[in-house]
């Protein structure tokens, strides 16, 4: 299990914070015990946005390049957040297929279509909850406090991929899969494991880097 009791204690004002705005736990650990893979960002073209965001691959940082850039940090703060989406566990682990899937059963597909909106709907403070948390640590003298949200951005209906030019910087930021993160390692090395295959409500990790 990895602690930093003097970081979580300096960074006491982010966590209160982060269970203010409706986290489920946070935690501050060293910028070095978040877990990079080369594999992760992989996963990402499975994704049926792959390609077409300006805040996932291959438009972001390699994680060879985030590697690099964690480097630069010396704390990150780790956000878990609960979906209130749930769904019968084998219809979850097949929700790609009964949510697409035109030949799929009626009621299975009905209940991966609630469950993706009941999952989008109750979802969507997440990101704006990151860039406050965000906002605050900047606002404490991180000048380079910068947070990754989990899932792809959802700002725009039709990112502006072809011009290349992000028409909220202010307000996206990249999914820290989308750079490597191997969230679901990191997360269990903090002490504060994800739920994986997802029982019940999904459990969401979100990322905040810290000076």
């Amino acid at each position: 299990m990895v602690t930093d009791k003097k970081a979580n204690d300096k960074y006491t004002f982010l966590i209160e914070a982060a269970r203010t705005l409706g986290a489920a736990e946070s935690k501050v650990i060293p910028a070095q015990d978040v877990i990079v893979e080369n594999r992760v960002p992989l996963k990402c073209r499975s994704c049926i946005g792959y390609g077409k965001k300006l805040t996932c691959p291959p438009h972001v940082p390699t994680p060879d390049e985030f590697r690099k850039i964690l480097a630069e940090y010396r704390y990150a703060l780790l956000v878990k957040f609960i979906s209130p989406a749930q769904a019968d566990p084998d219809v979850i682990c097949s929700i790609y297929r009964y949510w697409l899937d035109p030949e799929a059963p009626a009621d299975k597909k009905a209940q991966a279509a609630q469950f993706w909106q009941d999952h989008f709907n109750g979802t969507g403070t997440f990101a704006p909850m990151m860039l406050e948390l965000e906002r605050i640590a900047f606002n404490a003298g991180n000048p380079f406090a910068l947070s990754f949200i989990n899932g792809s951005c959802r700002l725009c209906e039709s990112c502006n991929v072809k011009a290349g030019l992000c028409i909220h910087p202010t307000q996206a930021r990249i999914p820290e899969h989308a750079v490597g993160v191997n969230m679901v390692k990191t997360a269990e090395m903090a002490g504060m494991p994800i739920r994986f295959p997802v029982q019940g409500h999904p459990e969401l990790m979100a990322l905040l880097l810290i000076d």
